[in-house]
């Protein structure tokens, strides 16, 4: 009978050290800084997307979202006010909750699964407007054109699977880009447009002209994870020297044309 006492001890001793470990685990993962975030999105994204100035924890915080160039660039831009995110989880994967001070009138909720082997992302109906010249901070051809005006953008039904490399995309977004300028023209605006992504077993873009002089169009489709997009963009015959200029940057040149190419 006595023999077993350090038996028994032993095992107790055992479990205990074991729950205290897994506590503290948990108690690390619930109380993440949100720097963690940050950390993790500006190496996804090469550097180009970072959150700073960040305040709160992984799963409930908020930031400022700069745009960057690639490697080497020395331009930057900032989103006007705070990001704020809320990230629960649920019995099925999780549910986030993202909202820009100065952009989006209602948060975007998001739901992310675990699908096979991969992850399946669904996202409520949104819709937002952000400026364009956020956009000057990535770098060439954007700090080039300096574009300005506003985005609109709307997603209905938007589903996503990111498995083995390959996305699959179900549902629409659309961007609309309202009344651009940019110095490179004295044409001002230059146009309003209209980019159209359908998902589907082989997802299609469409960019369309809504008004304005320069002419934009084309049409692509998403290809595993890559995109192949091929376009035009031309003026109207009255303001060909006008924007002669931006056809010179936005594509390659071709008589009166410029040819917009992607992948």
């Amino acid at each position: 009978m006595q023999s077993s006492h350090p038996h028994a001890a032993h095992g107790f001793w055992r479990w205990a050290c074991a729950g205290a470990c897994l506590g503290a685990v948990m108690a690390v993962l619930l109380l993440a800084p949100a720097r963690w975030l940050a950390w993790g999105l500006e190496r996804l994204s090469a550097g180009q997307l970072q959150l700073r100035q960040v305040q709160g924890t992984l799963w409930d915080g908020s930031g400022e979202l700069v745009l960057t160039g690639p490697p080497g660039s020395q331009g930057a831009t900032r989103l006007p006010g705070r990001v704020q995110w809320r990230v629960q989880a649920a019995w099925d994967g999780l549910a986030l909750r993202v909202q820009a001070d100065c952009c989006m009138p209602q948060a975007l909720r998001v739901r992310v699964r675990a699908q096979g082997r991969g992850l399946q992302f669904s996202a409520e109906d949104s819709a937002s407007t952000w400026p364009m010249a956020l956009f000057s901070g990535l770098g060439s051809p954007w700090n080039t054109v300096q574009l300005e005006g506003e985005l609109q953008l709307r997603s209905r039904g938007l589903q996503a699977a990111w498995a083995g490399g390959t996305l699959q995309l179900q549902g629409e977004l659309q961007l609309e880009a309202r009344d651009l300028r940019s110095p490179l023209s004295t044409l001002k605006p230059v146009g309003s447009y209209r980019v159209t992504l359908d998902g589907g077993t082989r997802p299609r873009l469409q960019l369309e002209t809504l008004s304005g002089s320069l002419q934009l169009s084309g049409q692509g489709h998403w290809s595993g994870s890559q995109l192949h997009f091929d376009g035009v963009a031309q003026a109207m015959p009255s303001h060909e020297a006008e924007l002669s200029n931006l056809l010179n940057i936005i594509g390659r040149r071709d008589g009166a044309r410029s040819i917009l190419k992607v992948g």
